[in-house]
């Protein structure tokens, strides 16, 4: 669920920096007019939108198997996994606090009214109905009423409907039965262990595929730019400002202030320490655009931290798969925004689904390379977004996503190394304990 990206000469962001200048050029030159042929901006259009559907096809059996996976894999005792787990619900909850306040307060996304109907001309014959829009709008349920219309009637519907929440809960519960009956006897445990590693296999099967469905971003983003620009001009790219300064706003915030905060309340760790010691970290991310492939690099800072070697894997190396502030705090603001963007009014519980929903797609993609952009035309459709909506807009967002992405996994790692000052705040007052009891005993 942190992102993680291959090293290469030529990384992604490179690429996608030089689509969007190629795209722009194309669309200057020629705008709606053919050439090479008969070839049209508008052709190239149409790039984005196969790579998004690729993206969000993929998207559900993949957090499907990675759940799967880590729950099969996985083996920590009961008292740490709840531990952790609790400061991750905390970290992330505080999270979602700040991106709806911004998001509720701010309101950057009326400054894209008009902007994103643009985009709609990507798709041939798709509107805004009004039926679509009070399906959005519409206030009178609860937030448990709306939960209760994701549970999943059957075992196929949450797969065919794109319901994420429905996928994750049958996840859950498959993964719960098999590592129940994993302890049961040696037939069911040999049985369960077959299991496992066809699960592992299919796992690595769809990361693979979406490792090359990656390499297409940067000619999805190259046609997406050519249609755009040949056919509204260069004025739709002035307004990404706003997308980007919200998303680094709402990042910033947790990070520069809530994790130093903790760090030093809590954790007893000045942000003088916490910062400049874990700095090595946090530019690592930044610069390779990848958390957990920082993770050494992670270990080491906190070992001058002077955090426990046991609180430090485990924050580092199992927390990975559950600490996701960036990724959720991103999902959920970029769907507020669109939505505020296209005049939806969402009441409250949507919102609280929408947060579900970002919370519960970056704890399903673990060690899934881009898995920002993985699970945004999920968190998306959740938030009741049109197909149509989501297939014009994600192809923008992606000219600037290369500079969030990086913030997303410097925040990544600066949780880590929060969660692990926690963990080791909870395991000194304990054995504190012990030693206390054991010498009131002698």
């Amino acid at each position: 669920m942190h992102e993680t990206s291959r090293q290469s000469p030529f990384p992604l962001y490179a690429q996608v920096l030089v689509a969007v200048l190629c795209g722009a050029t194309l669309g200057i030159l020629f705008g709606q007019e053919p050439y090479l042929g008969g070839l049209r901006n508008e052709q190239l259009g149409q790039l984005g939108l196969w790579v998004v559907w690729m993206l969000k096809t993929l998207a559900i059996p993949l957090i499907f198997f990675a759940i799967l996976d880590a729950l099969l894999r996985t083996s920590i005792p009961l008292s740490q996994g709840t531990k952790l787990l609790v400061i991750c619900l905390v970290n992330v909850s505080v999270a979602m606090a700040i991106g709806l306040a911004i998001m509720n307060l701010w309101q950057p996304g009326l400054a894209w009214l008009g902007h994103v109907d643009e985009l709609l001309h990507l798709v041939p014959g798709s509107t805004l109905s009004s039926s679509a829009l009070a399906n959005v709008q519409a206030g009178s349920q609860s937030p448990i009423e709306y939960l209760a219309s994701y549970i999943p009637r059957t075992l196929t519907n949450p797969f065919s409907s794109n319901n994420i929440i429905g996928v994750v809960l049958l996840a859950l519960l498959l993964g719960g039965t098999l590592r129940y009956l994993h302890g049961q006897s040696d037939q069911t445990g040999g049985f369960v262990a077959m299991v496992a590693q066809g699960i592992e296999r299919i796992y690595g099967w769809l990361v693979q595929i979406l490792e090359w469905i990656i390499l297409a971003v940067p000619l999805a983003v190259f046609g997406v730019v050519a249609h755009v620009v040949g056919k509204s001009g260069v004025g739709v790219f002035s307004v990404l400002w706003i997308f980007l300064v919200a998303m680094l706003a709402g990042l910033a915030l947790h990070s520069l202030l809530y994790y130093p905060l903790v760090a030093w309340l809590v954790g007893k760790k000045s942000p003088k320490k916490y910062l400049g010691q874990g700095a090595d970290a946090i530019m690592t991310a930044v610069s390779c655009n990848s958390s957990l492939a920082t993770v050494p690099v992670t270990l080491r800072c906190l070992e001058r931290m002077q955090v426990s070697a046991q609180s430090a894997r485990l924050a580092a190396c199992v927390g990975t798969n559950l600490n996701n502030d960036g990724i959720t705090l991103y999902e959920a603001m970029a769907a507020l925004f669109l939505a505020q963007a296209l005049g939806y009014d969402l009441p409250m519980a949507k919102q609280v689904l929408i947060v579900l929903a970002s919370i519960i797609a970056g704890a399903g993609v673990a060690g899934i390379p881009e898995a920002g952009l993985i699970v945004l035309p999920l968190v998306l459709a959740a938030a009741g977004l049109p197909d149509h909506v989501i297939l014009a807009a994600i192809p923008l967002i992606m000219t600037v996503d290369w500079i969030i992405a990086r913030a997303r996994s410097g925040v990544n790692v600066m949780s880590d190394m929060l969660v692990a000052i926690l963990l080791d705040v909870g395991q000194s007052k304990s054995a504190s304990a012990k030693e206390s009891h054991a010498e009131a005993g002698r």
